[in-house]
């Protein structure tokens, strides 16, 4: 079954073209990564899916409900953790949980919400006022109101912006539980250690459009190769190994990152090198990350 379908969504303000035609099918059950620099489009689209606004062309539909013809039934099946610290200063963390699941028809909800509170580490906060919360507390709440009423889509917009290590490990911990038992993820985040980590697939927008859409491996597979670090001690790299490059800012230190495709390659680098009377001091051979992808994308627009 498909969870989220966006179908040619288009969303402008004046003369910004917030999204030109996007088009995204996530299926029930994955863990999908929704990657891109400030201003690409992700909190207008997640605005979208969530019903917050109006898309001027295009349609979304949640679990096969269109987002605004069919308002309620898709908002039911969505829990969405917003980038911003949204909290009513005159409840405690219990009074608010309670309130929101009554926003969902749920009056008598406290053993869920006793559940998410424990695996986020608020048990100890239930009876204490929000506004008397730290930064990374509000942030648990946030995530313990958008799964309040079980949602079987989860949409977390930047979840772990400004929080501590604990935060992170407890919140990804209960998301991957969730999404084991069959709960949809979709993630924005700028952490792309995470998103590696997490996500199985991945789109990439750009200025309003999809410019990658695949799995993981495959965007690894197909796009960066691996990269060789050297750290000369004395001497400095060939200048017929230069185009290798790919950060040549760290020259200055004697750092020099090479792209390489297949491991045959280092050994001929590393004769030449040795040619050129260079010492080499130290070596890495290091397989290619999401931000070698991302940057790469990023800065030849699409695939």
């Amino acid at each position: 079954m498909t969870a989220i379908q966006i179908s040619n969504v288009e969303k402008r303000y004046k003369s910004l073209q917030a999204l030109g035609g996007v088009s995204l099918t996530i299926e029930e059950g994955e863990f999908f990564g929704l990657l891109g620099p400030n201003g690409a489009g992700k909190t207008t689209l997640i605005s979208i899916i969530a019903g917050l606004i109006r898309p001027d062309a295009g349609k979304v539909s949640i679990h096969g409900h269109d987002v605004t013809g069919d308002f309620r039934a898709a908002r039911k099946k969505l829990g969405v953790v917003p980038q911003e610290l949204v909290f009513d200063p005159f409840f405690t963390v219990r009074e608010t949980l309670r309130l929101q699941s009554g926003y969902f028809g749920l009056p008598n909800n406290d053993k869920w919400i006793d559940e998410v509170m424990e695996n986020l580490d608020l048990t100890g906060k239930a009876d204490v006022n929000m506004r008397a919360l730290s930064g990374g507390m509000k942030r648990r709440v946030l995530v313990a109101q958008a799964l309040v009423h079980k949602p079987p889509v989860i949409v977390l917009d930047e979840p772990t912006a400004g929080v501590d290590v604990e935060l992170r490990q407890t919140l990804w911990k209960f998301i991957s539980r969730l999404n084991r038992e069959g709960h949809t993820v979709v993630l924005t985040t700028h952490y792309l250690e995470e998103a590696q980590a997490m996500c199985k697939r991945v789109a990439m927008l750009k200025t309003g459009k999809v410019v990658a859409l695949d799995t993981m491996s495959a965007l690894i597979r197909r796009i960066s190769g691996s990269s060789l670090i050297l750290h000369l001690k004395n001497g400095t790299l060939p200048e017929d190994l230069r185009h290798l490059v790919t950060h040549p800012e760290e020259a200055a230190l004697g750092k020099y990152s090479l792209r390489i495709n297949e491991v045959s390659e280092v050994e001929p680098i590393l004769a030449r090198v040795r040619e050129s009377g260079a010492a080499i001091d130290e070596m890495q051979l290091q397989n290619a990350d999401l931000e070698d992808i991302f940057l790469q994308i990023m800065d030849k627009g699409a695939l």
